[in-house]
């Protein structure tokens, strides 16, 4: 088909269930079940006609010609893979979702693009493992013509489609029975998005911030393993079954509920649910005032304990009960500042940091919101949307004043690790760290950080496994997957890394870092083409952002188009003059445009300045033939063997 074509097809996507967790548990079984899981369905969607666009980690993306062949690959599929789930040993089983959908594409690229691949990308994660989702224009173009029966879900909003979408199930053949399923820890617990049910929607704010909270609280129960919120904020407003997300988590315990919120009064109701047998353990609502939300959050917090037989230490009993601010109006601004930074925009930021401000005006001592507001810094360095010369000093006395407050507060410990990782202090930034893991095991955020650090400072087996201890806690977060895709990738495992990178696109399509750090891979290994489609990609989700057209611009210059790198050189320039751009990125352009003398002195500069894309240039693969050179790498082999 011609390039940039349209022609009407039906787009199929499929994902196996749970292999994040999988993998993070044992890889080397999850990588051969892969590649077994794709020996059966390759030829399955051969013999429907079915062309395999792209894979996509565990997943494919295939699209056909007819609707009904489509459907009727996904039906046989499903029963193939049941029927040699049934002569494997409990622990090698594997379920898929497929999800289906028909319209308009277009070819670009070896890709296709279109509003129907974005709706099919949607449907697959509201299947159930074993089963098939479809929607209403499949149905209307199969019906009569297959013998399968369609199960009507209802009408859902699909994020980022404008429009609603009318769903169905596919019935397929019964899969395995209940005890032939894998056991699931009741002590691995994931809290859903609390749903709003306030009157006035600008409070959602709310239910997503009591999810937040509530996920804080009950992590510092030691013996319970707590899902981070990344993972489960993507369930919210869900019609899959309770069962089928406890599998998908591996979570053998759920805790779900509601809040209603009035002025300065709140209702809360709650409940623990076995994932296995959907039997509800423990039920609660509470009726009260603004003012006792933290002591509803505690009594929750020893409830799911009780009800799961965890006994509380006595310090662990002591963190339930503080309350980390008398006033309520403080703690709703600092929620609202937590809903907006987890939206990670430029935008969104600068909100926060407004909501933050005025909590911490409101309560100075109010630890968490001092590490709110530090942690929007902290988010702008790293974006390069702040100068560390800037932000350093606003994030420690922040973290200073934080910890004054509550000494014992996880997150402030693993953001002053951050902190000093940006001042290239590794020994204070790992002991941070630690403290802070110590604190609570159950901080994704703290074992993500920590495995950067590692990484930067030659330590890249021990960062793995520090990210691989995140992705179990937090296993749908796109940032937490792409980080262990850059880190393999560190350590030349290439295939493993590019299936790991295409995980995280599954996840997050539309996340630009991922594309330009895929583009990075393929450029490090000289597939120039591939390299520059990502790249490409990235540019049109993220625009002119420094990193996505220095990535460009290093490309085509190590590719021999001097020309263009030192456009792009040009480009980082002009964008210097409004925003923050780091010397360093600056200087990879300028050594890949033939410019060595004017790349060191960036460098240099940016050396003294101990800015952290030194430290990435360090470790990422892309960039190992700056490495190579004898003046560059011996500047780069001193970052992280300082402080």
């Amino acid at each position: 088909m011609s390039e940039g074509a349209r022609r009407l097809a039906a787009i199929m996507f499929t994902d196996l269930v749970g292999y994040s967790s999988l993998t993070s548990l044992d890889e080397g079984q999850a990588l051969k079940l892969l590649e077994d899981h794709r020996s059966l369905l390759q030829p399955i969607f051969a013999k429907y006609q079915g062309k395999v666009v792209k894979t996509m980690g565990d997943g494919f993306l295939v699209e056909f010609a007819s609707v009904v062949e489509a459907v009727n690959c996904a039906v046989q599929a499903q029963d193939e893979i049941r029927q040699v789930n049934e002569r494997r040993r409990e622990n090698e089983r594997v379920h898929a979702r497929i999800g289906i959908h028909v319209g308009d594409v277009v070819h670009s690229g070896g890709d296709i693009l279109g509003d129907a691949v974005n709706v099919a990308a949607r449907l697959q994660p509201l299947a159930t493992p074993g089963g098939i989702c479809v929607t209403r224009q499949v149905v209307d173009q199969v019906q009569g013509r297959v013998k399968y029966k369609m199960n009507r879900l209802g009408v859902r909003e699909l994020k980022n489609i404008r429009h609603p979408v009318e769903l169905f199930t596919v019935e397929v053949p019964k899969g395995l029975t209940g005890s032939e399923e894998p056991a699931l820890d009741p002590r691995r617990i994931a809290i859903l998005p609390f749903a709003n049910l306030s009157a006035d929607p600008n409070d959602r704010y709310f239910a997503d911030g009591m999810t937040e909270e509530l996920i804080s609280t009950v992590s510092r129960i030691g013996e319970l393993s707590v899902i981070s919120r990344t993972s489960v904020m993507r369930y919210k407003d869900t019609i899959m079954p309770i069962g089928d997300i406890g599998r998908e988590l591996s979570a053998g315990s759920l805790l779900e509920g509601s809040v209603r919120k009035a002025g300065n009064k709140v209702r809360i109701t709650t409940q623990l649910i076995d994932a296995k047998n959907d039997k509800h353990l423990w039920a609660q609502s509470y009726d009260r005032d603004l003012t006792d939300i933290f002591a509803i959050q505690g009594d929750i917090a020893e409830q799911v304990a009780g009800a799961l037989k965890v006994k509380l230490l006595s310090k662990e009993k002591e963190a339930l009960e503080q309350e980390p601010t008398n006033s309520p109006e403080s703690y709703s601004l600092y929620l609202k500042g937590r809903y907006l930074w987890n939206e990670r925009t430029r935008e969104s930021i600068k909100k926060a940091i407004r909501y933050f401000e005025e909590a911490i005006a409101r309560d100075p001592r109010f630890a968490q919101a001092l590490v709110g507001l530090a942690d929007c810094y902290l988010v702008l360095m790293d974006q390069s949307l702040m100068d560390l010369k800037e932000g350093v000093p606003k994030v420690r006395s922040l973290l200073d004043k934080a910890l004054e407050a509550n000494s014992r507060l996880a997150e402030a410990h693993a953001s002053l690790g951050n902190l000093h990782v940006d001042e290239w202090d590794w020994s204070m930034a790992e002991a941070e760290f630690k403290r802070a893991i110590e604190l609570n095991p159950n901080y994704a955020t703290a074992h993500q950080w920590y495995s950067i650090m590692l990484a930067s400072t030659d330590r890249q087996e021990e960062g793995i496994a520090e990210v691989r201890m995140a992705l179990r806690l937090d296993p749908a977060s796109a940032i937490v997957n792409m980080n262990l895709a850059n880190q393999l990738l560190s350590t030349g495992r290439f295939d493993e890394a590019v299936k790991q990178y295409n995980r995280t696109l599954a996840l997050e399509p539309k996340f630009g870092l991922a594309h330009v750090h895929l583009g990075g891979a393929y450029v490090s290994t000289s597939q120039f083409d591939k390299g520059l489609a990502e790249l490409e990609k990235a540019r049109e989700i993220m625009g002119d952002s420094p990193w996505s057209i220095a990535f460009q611009g290093y490309t085509h210059g190590i590719m021999g188009d001097l020309e263009t790198a030192r456009e792009a050189v040009r480009d980082l320039e002009r964008a210097a003059k409004t925003t923050f751009v780091p010397d360093a990125l600056i200087g990879t352009v300028c050594f890949a445009a033939d410019d060595k003398e004017k790349a060191l002195s960036l460098f240099e500069k940016a050396f003294e300045e101990r800015s952290n894309v030194l430290a990435y240039i360090k470790v990422l693969a892309v960039f190992r033939n700056i490495r190579a050179d004898p003046k560059f790498g011996a500047l780069l082999q001193r970052v992280g063997h300082l402080g």
